[in-house]
Parts: structure tokens; sequence; C-alpha cells
């Protein structure tokens, strides 16, 4: 291939960078790069397309001032693909019910750029995959969808997403990009493409497989640390010593990894680990850290649920037709995404002990909520006559709530108040009228 002045073309804008998939990886990226870049937005949803050009984003993960802002073309059709020479694709790689990994978004979006790619293209990949995927399943896919040959006519790049939705401090152009590819001279024009818009920095990895890498073990690596203290959570329950306090004092030592127990949902953290379990399987080698990380994970909505149960059937006061309300369905605080939350296993578990619950979330979006789970949110002037509150998200909007204020609400003379997130003080939820329990 020719690469001779490619990024120099990109830079004058004689040629074009489409970002294919506008979700919460491809949307933030697409607003930096059409600060020095022409760029093509590229969605299969025009639903999504004609809501970014109202300058609207329902996931509310950039501004609305980012968006009026855009100089891009914006569009749901794939023939305005061909006008660019430079593609990211930045679509969900999830799992299926057996938690096998699930490519066929990242296929068939390869396929639709795929056809229309010109000669001497570059394409790089964002969306999380075990090692091997770019090289070993994609490349096969865009030489039969455009009938071009790999490293003659096009070359793949990989440069893992590293968006923490939700997170206004570690935001794209503050974390540091590892970008790879297939030979050197491609390597540092995607360095530059993205080094144009990272003020952290680019890391230059040594081939996709090992960026692939990763991004894989990143996730793997949290999910893996977030189960140890879950099940130091499990036994200081049974031990009736506050984990909390624990951590407190393990976290003076200089080197003590700072942790909080917590229920793991979303796409990322999730699901990561499943795609390094898959590969590794493939290879012959079980995986038991890492299962086992992901087994108490999932684990812990059930044993959060039991809790929850347990103090409620404890507390004399509470007979029958018992209220409950949960804040907070998103997967994570302060997003509005809900997918994949496990906040939905608490709901269902306390549903089927005929517990009355009910749902407020101020930021996740009503009809996903109901599309989803079947679950119906509430308003805030509904929630009254509650038994008990179960804090299961930390959106700052939840950290402001004045408890006294949500005690005049509950029926209960000594309701109870779960703060699985350690969102309140104890003593100051006691002091409010409330018989406290933390994760």
């Amino acid at each position: 291939m020719d690469y001779k002045d490619f990024y120099k073309k990109l830079e004058n804008k004689e040629l074009k960078i489409a970002v294919v998939g506008l979700g919460y990886v491809g949307l933030p990226l697409l607003i930096e790069l059409d600060k020095y870049f022409d760029v093509i937005g590229f969605d299969i949803s025009s639903r999504r397309i004609k809501e970014l050009k109202n300058s609207c984003d329902k996931d509310s993960n950039v501004e609305t001032e980012d968006l009026k802002g855009l100089k891009c073309l914006l569009t749901s059709d794939k023939s305005d693909l061909k006008k660019a020479g430079f593609f990211i694709i930045a679509v969900p790689t999830p799992i299926d019910n057996h938690n096998i990994p699930d490519l066929g978004l990242v296929e068939s979006a390869t396929a639709l750029t795929a056809q229309n790619i010109p000669e001497n293209s570059i394409i790089v990949y964002e969306s999380t995959v075990y090692p091997g995927v770019t090289e070993d399943i994609c490349i096969p896919v865009i030489e039969r969808e455009s009938g071009f040959k790999n490293g003659k006519d096009f070359v793949v790049g990989y440069s893992p997403e590293r968006i923490n939705p939700g997170d206004k401090v570690n935001t794209l152009t503050r974390i540091v990009k590892v970008v790879s590819s297939q030979d050197d001279e491609s390597l540092e024009i995607v360095a530059g493409v993205y080094g144009k818009i990272i003020k952290a920095g680019v890391h230059k990895a040594s081939s996709i497989k090992v960026a692939e890498a990763a991004k894989v073990i990143e996730n793997t690596q949290r999910d893996i640390n977030v189960a140890l203290v879950n099940e130091l959570a499990v036994i200081f329950s049974r031990i009736g010593i506050d984990t909390s306090e624990v951590l407190e004092a393990a976290k003076t030592k200089w080197n003590f990894l700072d942790f909080k127990p917590g229920l793991v949902g979303g796409h990322c953290i999730g699901v990561d680990p499943y795609y390094l379990v898959y590969k590794a399987i493939e290879l012959g080698y079980h995986p038991e850290v890492i299962n086992a990380g992901r087994k108490i994970n999932d684990s812990m909505s059930e044993f959060i649920s039991r809790q929850i149960l347990k103090n409620i059937i404890s507390n004399s006061e509470l007979k029958n037709n018992i209220r409950v309300i949960l804040f907070g369905l998103t997967f994570k605080e302060n997003v509005s995404d809900c997918r994949n939350t496990k906040v939905a296993d608490i709901y269902n578990y306390l549903k089927n002990y005929n517990i009355d619950v009910s749902i407020y979330d101020p930021l996740a979006l009503k009809d996903e909520a109901k599309e989803h789970y079947g679950i119906e949110l509430i308003e805030p002037d509904e929630i009254k006559d509650m038994d008990a509150a179960v804090f299961c998200v930390a959106h700052d909007k939840f950290k402001e709530m004045d408890l006294k204020d949500l005690k005049t609400k509950m029926r209960t003379e000594n309701p109870m108040l779960f703060d699985i997130k350690w969102i309140f003080n104890k003593e100051k939820a006691k002091e409010a009228g409330f018989r406290y329990w933390r994760l």
C-alpha cells in the first residue's frame, strides 16, 4: 500500500474519517475528531441520526453544546462511507445467554463498512474483543465484502476504547490511548490521528493482539478485585462486622488496593472477562480465577436480596403488603444506561416474595426500563407510605437527598434503609430514624 501523504491528506481535509457506530464510545470520539478533521458520523439507526441532528443524546454521554457545534456529516446512508479513507468501527460486543462472545454486531459493521471502502483504506477497531478477533475474524470479512487484499489494498488497526460512562474527570482526551496496526507505517498514521485528539498521549502497542489483550484484561482485573471485596463482604456479614469499617482500617497501609463491594453489571466489567475465558478455553486452558470472580460478582444480587428480605422479615413492624422503594436502576452511577443492570435481579427477587416493589431513578430512561425489564419507573411524588428504602445506585442526586425528608415518606416507625453503595453516613441515617444496613 502507498501511505505517502496519507496523514497529510487527513490533516488537510482532503481525506475523510468515518466513525461507524455512534453510541457511548463512537459519539465522544466523533466530537473530538470533528475539531481537527473532516468527519462522517455513521449509525445504522436513522432514529439515532435524527436525534443527534437535533442536538440531543438520550444517553447524556455528551453535552448538548458539543452536538450543536458539530460540522461533520451525520448519516445512516451507508453509501456516504465511500467518501472516507480512514474508518473507525465502534460497536458493542456483548455476550449471549450462555456467556459466549457475540460478535454479530462487529461482523455486520465490518461487512457494511467493507462494502463501501475505497482502495488504500485504514480500518481501526475500538470494540472490546479477545486477542485475534481483528485479524482472524474481521480481516476475512473485509476481504470477502470488499474484494480487496489485506496488506495490499487495506490495513487494519486496533485502538481499544477507554470510555468511562458518567465520569466527567477521566474523559476521552485525558486517558492514554493504546494504538496498534499491522505495520509500522500505518501505525504512525493511526497514532497521528488519535494523538491529535488525545491530550494524555498514545501508547504504541507492538501488535494488534497485544492491544486487544491489554483492553480485555483491564476490566478483568477490576472484576477480580471487586469480586474479592464482595466475597469479603459475605464473610464479614457472617462474622457480624462492618465491611466498610474493615476496609477503612486496612487501607491505612500504603499498598492496600481501595476497592468497594457492590453490584457488577453493565456492558464492560460484567462482560469482557468472558471474552478472555472463551479464548482461553478455545486454547485448551480453563481459567479458574477469572471464572471465580465472575461467579462471585454475578451472585451478589442474590446475596443482597436475601439480606434485604431477611432484615425486612425480622422487623416486627412489617407484616403484610410490605412496600419497598429501590433508588436507582442503571448499571452504574450518573448514567442513564440500564443494560445488564443487576438491580433488576433484586427487583425480581423481592417481587417473587410478594413484596410491593417500586423503582425511582431520575436518570434511567422509562421506555428502556419498560422494554428491557418490564419495569414501570415511578415519579418522586409517588414515593410515599414505604416500609423500606434500598439505595442501589450512587447517583449524585441521591447523595444530595435529605434523609429526614425521606423518613416522612415512610409509614413504618423505624423503617429500613439499605445502603448498597455506601452513600450515607451510618450515624446520620440512624439519627434520621432509620434502621441502617450496608453491604
